[in-house]
């Protein structure tokens, strides 16, 4: 199930970029920063391995992807702080998540928040959604463009220029890309469960009352 989705969306890419060229690259990376799993390495690989055939110009694929994360990542951190913020204070209670660990959260993302967006948009499926609680969290949105940016433009260069290099064998690229976006992955649901361990289920057990003796 999960194979078939992900040649979906891999297939879904290369079609939009071999249709609209550049303007592709641009919508397909937007897409992907808009929390929707569009896989950049398909899109900026794909766009390298044009480049090299002369059907796109190398930095022209470098710049529309660069544009199109940005567009994407700020419109995810905007529905993030005026949508995220609102669903979380309302309905976080129904997922034992409370106010005061949105205001840790808040805490969190103020003093390594800079870091986070650098390093995440430079991670392998994080990038796709670092943007969305740099919203929830209210990070300073100049700061939150800075960094998105300067986290965008190693990865995107790196892959177009693998693209280029590798031509028509792009895609064999994805088989070292790929486990690192799976490990990526387990290591952001383990810090989940580590949070919600040490803030949320160890306090509910520490405030049972203790067994009595009968």
């Amino acid at each position: 199930m999960l194979h078939q989705l992900t040649l979906i969306l891999e297939n879904t890419a290369t079609e939009l970029i071999s249709t609209l060229g550049h303007w592709g690259i641009f919508i397909a990376m937007m897409i992907e920063s808009m929390c929707i799993p569009l896989p950049s390495e398909v899109i900026m690989l794909f766009g390298g391995f044009l480049a090299a055939k002369g059907t796109l110009h190398f930095w022209l694929v470098i710049i529309a992807g660069v544009l199109g994360n940005l567009a994407g990542s700020i419109f995810a951190y905007w529905a993030g702080k005026y949508g995220g913020r609102r669903f979380i204070i309302q309905y976080g209670k129904y997922i034992l998540f409370q106010y005061k660990h949105l205001e840790q959260a808040d805490y969190w993302f103020q003093k390594y928040g800079s870091w986070a967006t650098l390093f995440g948009r430079m991670m392998p499926f994080i990038r796709t959604f670092i943007s969305l609680p740099a919203g929830i969290t209210k990070m300073d949105v100049q700061k939150f463009i800075f960094f998105t940016f300067l986290g965008c433009v190693p990865w995107n260069i790196g892959l177009t220029l693998i693209g280029f290099k590798l031509g028509k064998h792009w895609e064999m690229a994805q088989a070292y890309i790929r486990p690192v976006g799976y490990a990526a992955l387990f290591i952001a649901l383990a810090l989940i469960v580590r949070f919600l361990y040490k803030n949320i289920w160890k306090k509910d057990i520490c405030k049972q009352d203790p067994p009595t003796l009968e």
